[in-house]
């Protein structure tokens, strides 16, 4: 268990803090949180109770079904948003390791959310050959559960990456004129 999840008492506690956290505009359903923190119905209406509880998340409206958002006036929030924001990562090892299930892969790099520059249109670049583009979503979908926000990605097959590099692509040069971070490198950048 990572030592936040110890301080928050489950990893359960720390993805629901981390989503309301990361997106205090949106109105979310109980369907919504159990889905996009990958948690089953159960604990995540448990974990919304606690945290509603606390003040950190409020019951909005009166529609069916019932939606949470973010506190505003939580008078902590400011502190747990710089908290939560300084402290949630994915170790990289984790990232390539979940990556890999979708294929065998020639580079990874990281931008955007990875880098704290939100400029490029891309967090994460998969290059590969056979990559099955189902496990690279669900291997997707697990890191936002992680992390708690939406991770834009991009995947290309390494020919079409070849060609989309020698025409300077803009999607391409998004990533690789901003700060970046390559994990894998077996094409030779």
């Amino acid at each position: 268990m990572e030592p936040l999840a110890k301080l928050f008492g489950s990893p359960a506690r720390l993805k629901t803090i981390r989503l309301f956290v990361f997106n205090q505009d949106s109105a979310l359903t109980l369907a919504e949180v159990a889905s996009r923190t990958k948690l089953s119905k159960e604990v995540a209406r448990r974990e919304l109770g606690e945290l509603a509880g606390a003040g950190l998340v409020k019951k909005k409206g009166t529609q069916s079904p019932a939606r949470y958002q973010t506190n505003a006036k939580f008078e902590h929030l400011t502190a747990l948003d710089a908290f939560v924001r300084e402290t949630t990562s994915v170790r990289p090892q984790a990232i390539v390791a979940s990556l890999r299930k979708a294929g065998v892969l020639r580079l990874v790099a990281l931008s955007g959310l990875f880098t704290g520059i939100l400029e490029p249109q891309v967090d994460i670049l998969v290059v590969g050959d056979s990559l099955d583009e189902r496990q690279l979503a669900g291997a997707v979908r697990s890191l936002e559960a992680e992390l708690g926000r939406e991770i834009r990605y991009a995947s290309f097959a390494t020919a079409d990456f070849r060609y989309r590099l020698g025409v300077y692509d803009r999607l391409l040069r998004d990533v690789f004129d901003y700060p970046h971070r390559l994990l894998v490198d077996k094409i030779g950048l």
